[in-house]
């Protein structure tokens, strides 16, 4: 199983957490890069799911429109580091920690 995984993503210009953040000059909103991780963390690994953030620093803005990559990293089988990314620019970095779903 692999250590580590990054994917692209893309924030649609429409998308409604949008609407009233920032009119004229919207920038995505720190929760939004949030649920996209916690949506790649459970596509890649399902059987876990989030209890914790205690770290998250956004670093840069992102634009709607603008692609930028998320990489998610193992540390322990409880605790992730994210990083998100646009070119050499990082957007937001920080820690999740993780538990197994119940069965």
């Amino acid at each position: 199983m692999a250590n580590s995984i990054s994917r692209d993503y893309v924030i649609a210009a429409d998308h409604p957490c949008l609407d009233g953040h920032f009119p004229g000059d919207p920038i995505v909103p720190g929760v939004v890069l949030l649920d996209t991780i916690r949506m790649q963390l459970q596509q890649w690994r399902p059987q876990l799911y989030i209890t914790a953030i205690p770290q998250a620093k956004f670093h840069h803005p992102l634009r709607p429109g603008e692609p930028f990559t998320i990489m998610l990293m193992e540390r322990s089988p409880s605790r992730y580091r994210f990083e998100c990314l646009r070119g050499a620019d990082k957007l937001a970095s920080g820690f999740l920690h993780t538990e197994q779903r119940p069965s």
